[in-house]
């Protein structure tokens, strides 16, 4: 025993007396102002911290002597100090980079390279701008970066876009997460932040506006970002959040939201280390209660001054009320026509009927507010398990996140997300010279629905009985000497006094149709929304770099995607079973450097191949050059390419949508069965009549104008983009310059058509089913043929004022060229203002340990085209600012301030809630 302890003390001893302890401070070497959050590792080892609030560092290592550490953070230039014994007290001045140039990017060529060296136009923002940020969130906060647009549609779903054909349902732009596709796998689309990243566990932000697909694959089409995470070994320790606040709205009126966070990472030694981090927000939502008729609704316009909103008669369909759209003519009747079958039936007295107009009349419908408590609530969650067999580079990840919340989402019609649940798991091995990975997304819509719907399917309870009642209310105010129009107020008056017939929210009789409704799958009698597909991914890259040392960068990688689809029928024909299909794709990139390397040429090309579609090559060259002395003149130019493959909605929807029966062109789908139709999808593509001409036929009577028409099955869209631009700097301003051109080929588009039931569109028979309603109508999944461009540009100039301020402002242009003749019933949905500007200032440290932030954006009015409606969305100028104030104490960061100070509120799309104002507190521990 004697000698076991004697060999423990030595043991102990040894590893005491060979460990090195390292502190001290790091600071601003302008300035002199202590640095938060900068990495202190030791060079070539997986052994790291970083400094807290006040600058101070400590670190602790076996490493044999002597070793080095270095410092980095984004902004500064790197610093490598020689350690050859305990050292305290080490003073560390990092010095600001000259420009944004020096920052350190990866996506724009999966490697490492300076902004500078980007073949692409990108933006970056690390951890000082997130700590900066004047909006609620960082995710907000990304729309002050140049040629960037946000479409708000809720508190917690806000949807990032780059250079037009924005939407909420954004299927051009991919968003990932630490390499993850964080899209909804059936919706197709990332649901912005509400299933994403823990503000405290953000590293940085890298957007990439434009086609990127030769190296990222499909949908990667009009730009691609990326939220990249900490390291637990690099960024250990617990941090918290907590921020509190109120919207303002005038239709909600003044709510309070919470928002609080916590991360916690540890470093066990130099081969283990695991961080974990939850989140949580909840508030009210923005309010829709947009009550306008648009009388241009689901219709191609050309100009601004086209649209029309108005209230109209007793057939009024306001945009966010529903229910109003059950009406007589729904099924097939005049309000005279009505009143002649009560009159033949016995239920009216004979001859009454010619007192009643041959107008349409629907049921007084509901705000969307009867629909939804507006409760807004995000929690989402994040762990990773990192492993480093050997102390070094080489790593393996075990990550498992996910998001639970509800929101709302705007489409065809509006969309209560209730309790959804989105997850992520990830297995990744990776290290400097190659990354492989695999990861799952699953979904579950929970207790999702369609408010329109409800509101139908709750309008349809005792129907019959309450357009009795509104006949009985006109006749006895008409044989009473009202007008017309006075009549129509008093019956409808008269009619929803029952409540028998007309549920009053709140009531026992609303509140059962809801949840029957609500629970219920099928849209004939309910709304809900089911949904529990799921996405497979497996991809990996490898850079021979270093094999060829370092003369060139040869990088090859590739990727594979499955869906399965899983609605049990209420969104896809997957009425017997799931529905499985994938797709494939490899690439190949070389770079190479010459004249001192200056000069930097880039080229790539990628394969994709889709089950259902022939393979597509996506080629990318790039030339970048860096002149001047100090190499800060820096010329880009580069062609790309991009493809976007149909959605899985595209290829498998099957779903009545009301307006028309939405059904996917799959070659699989063509002959599944589609609901509240005997017609296949086969007979909807080859035998039908635009929509368009059956209108002109209605208006005229006139057979000839019908016009048969076979839809073409949808295929993969193209782009061609050209980008120029210049980065570089003139004294103390910093320029960022660039333009671009892109061309549209087989854009993917839906077309409305009418097909016969009984009949055929290739004799008269087509046009009896026409002439007595046997038909059905459909909204379609093609490509159009019209030649569509788009082409624009941005430029920023940043500069630092009086050694603190940072001031910046840029301006965005994004045009487009379609010619509506050569496609009359496509849509092109660009839905992006022509002009914006942006201008910040701000200081981390102004006086002393008071920082503050102030952002504008000015953009101008455009035009919103989408299924719901079209409008023309308002100019508007929204101001965000706070002041924050450090306590190095106790590493705490207090900052105060608000989203749209102005107060004037404002749509980014038509059906869309009117943003208010969103005023904060918040405390921030050791970030």
């Amino acid at each position: 025993m004697n000698k076991f302890l004697t060999m423990l003390a030595l043991l102990c001893g040894t590893v005491v007396f060979g460990q090195t302890s390292i502190s001290g401070s790091v600071s601003d070497s302008n300035t002199g102002d202590p640095l938060p959050g900068v990495n202190v590792r030791v060079v070539g080892k997986a052994i790291g911290n970083s400094s807290d609030f006040d600058g101070n560092f400590t670190l602790t290592t076996n490493e044999e002597l002597p070793f080095s550490i270095e410092f980095t953070f984004v902004g500064y230039q790197t610093q490598t100090i020689e350690i050859s014994g305990d050292t305290e007290d080490l003073q560390i001045a990092l010095v600001e980079n000259a420009t944004s140039l020096d920052e350190v990017v990866v996506s724009a060529s999966r490697t490492p390279e300076s902004v500078r060296e980007s073949p692409v136009t990108i933006e970056r923002i690390g951890i000082r701008d997130l700590k900066s940020a004047s909006s609620p969130s960082f995710y907000e906060g990304l729309e002050n970066l140049k040629g960037v647009d946000m479409n708000r549609g809720s508190l917690t779903f806000n949807s990032i876009n780059t250079r037009g054909f924005a939407t909420f349902s954004n299927e051009r732009f991919v968003q990932l997460v630490d390499g993850m596709d964080s899209s909804s796998p059936a919706l197709n689309f990332p649901l912005g932040n509400l299933v994403g990243v823990n503000e405290l566990d953000l590293q940085s932000v890298e957007i990439i506006p434009g086609a990127a697909s030769a190296l990222y694959g499909a949908n990667a089409f009009n730009g691609i970002l990326f939220m990249n995470t900490r390291n637990p070994f690099e960024n250990t320790g617990v941090s918290t959040y907590a921020k509190t606040g109120l919207t303002v709205q005038k239709a909600a009126g003044d709510n309070v939201f919470y928002d609080l966070g916590v991360r916690y990472a540890h470093a066990f030694n130099e081969k283990f280390a695991l961080k974990a981090s939850i989140s949580y927000i909840r508030g009210t939502d923005w309010y829709a209660n947009d009550d306008n008729m648009y009388s241009n609704a689901n219709t191609n316009v050309g100009e601004p001054d086209e649209i029309l909103a108005y209230r109209s008669g007793p057939a009024h369909d306001g945009l966010n009320i529903y229910g109003d759209e059950v009406s007589l003519e729904a099924n097939g009747l005049n309000f005279r026509e009505f009143a002649q079958l009560a009159e033949a039936s016995g239920q009216l007295p004979a001859g009454l009927s010619g007192l009643i107009p041959e107008v349409n009349v629907a049921r007084t419908g509901y705000y969307e507010e009867a629909f939804t408590d507006y409760k807004a609530e995000s929690f989402k969650y994040d762990a990773a398990f990192h492993y480093r067999p050997n102390g070094d580079d080489l790593e393996i990840i075990f990550n498992t996140r996910g998001g639970y919340g509800s929101t709302f989402y705007q489409g065809t019609n509006r969309y209560a997300l209730k309790n959804f649940l989105l997850q992520q798991h990830k297995l990744e091995i990776r290290n400097n010279d190659f990354f492989v990975r695999g990861y799952m997304v699953t979904e579950d819509a929970g207790d999702s629905y369609d408010m329109r719907f409800t509101g139908i399917n709750i309008a349809k309870y005792k129907a019959t009985e309450w357009f009795g009642a509104y006949l009985g209310g006109y006749l006895e105010a008409v044989l009473g000497g009202a007008t017309e129009d006075q009549a129509h107020n008093l019956a409808r008056v008269v009619a929803d006094s029952d409540e028998t017939t007309t549920p009053k929210p709140g009531s026992e009789l609303f509140n059962q149709l809801f949840d029957e409704i609500t629970s219920d799958g099928d849209l004939e009698t309910g709304s809900k929304f089911i949904d529990q597909t799921k996405m497979y991914i497996g991809e990996g890259n490898y850079n021979f770099a270093r094999l060829l040392d370092d003369k060139w960068d040869l990088q090859v990688g590739g990727s594979y995607r499955q869906y399965s689809l899983n609605s049990e029928g209420t969104i896809f024909t997957d009425y017997d079973g799931p529905i499985n299909y994938g797709e494939y794709g490899m690439y190949v990139q070389g770079i190479k450097k010459l004249m001192d390397d200056r000069l930097k040429l880039q080229a790539s090309i990628r394969y994709d191949k889709n089950e259902f579609f022939d393979g597509n090559f996506s080629p990318r060259a790039s030339i970048t050059y860096a002149a001047g002395e100090a190499r800060d003149h820096n010329i880009r130019a580069s062609f790309q390419t991009g493809f976007r493959n149909p959605t899985t909605q595209d290829l498998f929807i099957g779903l009545d949508a009301g307006r028309a029966i939405l059904v996917g062109s799959s070659p699989d789908n063509l002959d599944r069965d589609l609901p509240n139709t005997p017609l296949t999808g086969r007979k909807v593509y080859s035998d039908s009549y635009t929509a368009s001409s059956v209108s002109a036929f209605a208006a005229t009577g006139d057979p000839t104008v019908l016009n048969p028409v076979v839809t073409g099955l949808v295929k993969p869209e193209k782009i061609q983009s050209f980008d120029v631009g210049y980065r570089g700097i003139f004294g103390k301003i910093y320029v960022d310059v660039s333009g671009y051109y892109s061309n549209y080929k087989d854009f993917i588009s839906n077309t409305n058509v009418v097909t016969p039931i009984s009949g055929t569109t290739g004799d008269l028979s087509g046009v009896a089913d026409i002439v007595n309603g046997n038909f059905d109508v459909f909204q379609t999944y093609t490509n159009s043929k019209a030649d569509i461009s788009s082409y624009g540009g941005t430029i920023g100039l940043n500069a630092k004022v009086l050694k603190k301020l940072d001031v910046g402002v840029n301006y965005t242009l994004a045009k487009f060229d379609f010619d509506q003749s050569s496609d009359p019933d496509f849509s092109a949905g660009f839905n992006t203002p022509e002009h914006k500007w942006k201008f910040s200032v701000g200081s981390p440290k102004i006086v002393g340990n008071l920082g503050f932030n102030f952002n504008l954006r000015w953009s101008d009015e455009y035009l919103w085209q989408a299924t719901i409606a079209n409008a023309v969305i308002p100019e508007r100028t929204v101001v965000d600012a706070q002041i924050n104030y450090y306590v190095p104490k106790i590493n705490s960061m207090f900052k105060m301030g608000g989203a749209n100070l102005g107060g004037t509120e404002y749509q980014s799309a038509v059906g869309a809630p009117f943003i208010g104002t969103q005023f904060f507190v918040s405390w921030v521990f050791n970030q």
